[in-house]
């Protein structure tokens, strides 16, 4: 029986690259977009997982970014992020579960990023909202490691895809960016994709968090 993964926020750069290497390996790939599963919509993400007779793998993809200084950003800003991320995570986390338990197996992946633990300036719903993610995967990995279920987040770094592809196209934000990085050089969607792939097969590895680029930060 071929194993079946779900990778929330399935039009994206990365989660389309995350699909193509699965589907390689043999796997039946699901990746609803937005339009087709609003992560933030209980019943929506009811509906989705409710059609899947087994699950072994959960990728949580989906995000956005409002980015702004804090006295500037609207309260939808704030609760609009942390819903697709936060509250995102939660409902997807809970409906994959559902499934898993009853299989005694299954592995849920969140895509954090490096904004947890770094807090950039105008990121306070994004930084926050990746930090408590990385919370969120260490319970559940606390909580369901005994029914075989394994829990990890991965931040795949900076990546040139349509949601960062506007910071990279100016030169001093673009200099910047590489400069942050020791090797000078940048993950991209394929590199993350190889390494979802390749954790999945380590099967005792939960709870963990794993940063996928050359940035040096002390999370404290």
């Amino acid at each position: 029986m071929k194993p079946v993964a779900l990778i929330t926020g399935g039009s994206g750069d990365l989660a389309q690259a995350i699909r193509a290497e699965l589907e390689a390996q043999g796997w039946v790939v699901h990746a609803p977009s937005h339009d087709e599963m609003d992560v933030t919509d209980k019943a929506q993400v009811q509906l989705v997982f409710g059609a899947l007779e087994r699950l072994d793998l959960l990728i949580h993809n989906a995000g956005i970014t409002r980015d702004a200084l804090l006295i500037k950003m609207t309260e939808a800003d704030f609760s609009d992020v942390l819903n697709v991320h936060l509250k995102g995570a939660f409902l997807c986390s809970q409906a994959a579960l559902k499934i898993m338990v009853k299989q005694r197996q299954g592995h849920l992946i969140h895509l954090g990023s490096y904004s947890a633990l770094s807090g950039p300036s105008g990121q306070a719903n994004y930084a926050a909202a990746k930090a408590g993610l990385i919370a969120l995967t260490q319970s559940l990995a606390a909580e369901y490691g005994a029914r075989g279920i394994r829990a990890n987040c991965v931040l795949p770094g900076f990546l040139d895809t349509k949601m960062t592809r506007h910071l990279l196209d100016d030169e001093t934000q673009r200099q910047r960016v590489f400069a942050a990085h020791t090797l000078g050089q940048l993950s991209t969607a394929q590199d993350g994709a190889r390494f979802i792939a390749f954790l999945h097969t380590m099967p005792h590895v939960s709870g963990q968090v794993f940063q996928l680029d050359s940035r040096i930060s002390r999370w404290v």
